[in-house]
C-alpha cells in the first residue's frame, strides 16, 4: 500500500506485532474498544495469532473482545446521538445528500436490529453503524442486543475456525471469511423472513 494511505499498512503490520507483546491482552480489549468507533484496522488481525499463540483460551479471547467492542459501540453510538446533528448533518445538506440520509434512516428504523446485527457480524464496518444508531437513533437496547449478539458470534467464529485449522487460519480468513459471514447472515434472513411468512400471521 502507498502513497497517502500507506500509513494504514504500518497500523495493519503493528496490530500484527502487539499479538506478540507482553501486554497484548490488555492492547487487544482496547482495540476492540476503539475498533468499535473510530479506528479502521480489524480486531480479527490480533485475535487470530493470540489464539493461534494459546488455543485453550479461544473462547476467552472471543469474549473479551466482544465485551470490549459492545462497550465500544455504545461509544460511538452516543457520538452519534449528541454530536451527528451539529456536525455531519450540515455537511450531509452541503452535499445535497440530506433527502438520502432520510432514506436510509426510515429504513433503519424498520429494521434497525437486522442493520445493526449484520454490521457486527459481516465486514461492513461496524463503526458507521453505531455511530448511525445513535444519529437515527435506533433504541438504545435493541442496539446493545443486536451489538452482543453478533459481536460475539464474530469473534466465536473467528477464535473457533483459528483454534480448528492453526497456521492456516490466516490465509483462510482473508480469503474466504468475509464471503462465509455474508453467506451466514443472509442465511439468518431468510430464516428470519420464512419464520415471519409461517408465524407472523
Amino acid at each position: 500500500m502507498k502513497g497517502r494511505l500507506a500509513f494504514l499498512d504500518k497500523w495493519y503490520e503493528d496490530t500484527k506485532a502487539a499479538a506478540r507483546h507482553k501486554r497484548a491482552f490488555p492492547i487487544l480489549c482496547g482495540l476492540s474498544f476503539a475498533e468499535s468507533s473510530f479506528f479502521p484496522i480489524p480486531v480479527d488481525l490480533m485475535l487470530i495469532p493470540m489464539v493461534q499463540a494459546s488455543p485453550h483460551k479461544w473462547w476467552r479471547l472471543a469474549l473479551w473482545s466482544s465485551f470490549f467492542s459492545v462497550l465500544g459501540g455504545i461509544f460511538g453510538y452516543f457520538i452519534g446521538l449528541m454530536f451527528f446533528e451539529t456536525l455531519a448533518a450540515p455537511l450531509l445538506d452541503m452535499l445535497g445528500k440530506t433527502e438520502s440520509m432520510e432514506t436510509f434512516r426510515e429504513s433503519i428504523n424498520k429494521h434497525g436490529g437486522l442493520w445493526v446485527f449484520g454490521a457486527g457480524f459481516t465486514p461492513f464496518p461496524y463503526k458507521v453503524m453505531t455511530i448511525m444508531s445513535g444519529a437515527v437513533p435506533i433504541s438504545f437496547g435493541v442496539f446493545v442486543a443486536a451489538s452482543a449478539l453478533s459481536r460475539t458470534l464474530r469473534y466465536l467464529a473467528v477464535a473457533g475456525i483459528v483454534r480448528a485449522f492453526g497456521q492456516q487460519a490466516e490465509k483462510w480468513m482473508k480469503d474466504h471469511f468475509a464471503i462465509f459471514t455474508t453467506l451466514s447472515f443472509a442465511a439468518l434472513i431468510a430464516l428470519y423472513l420464512a419464520y415471519k411468512h409461517v408465524f407472523g400471521h
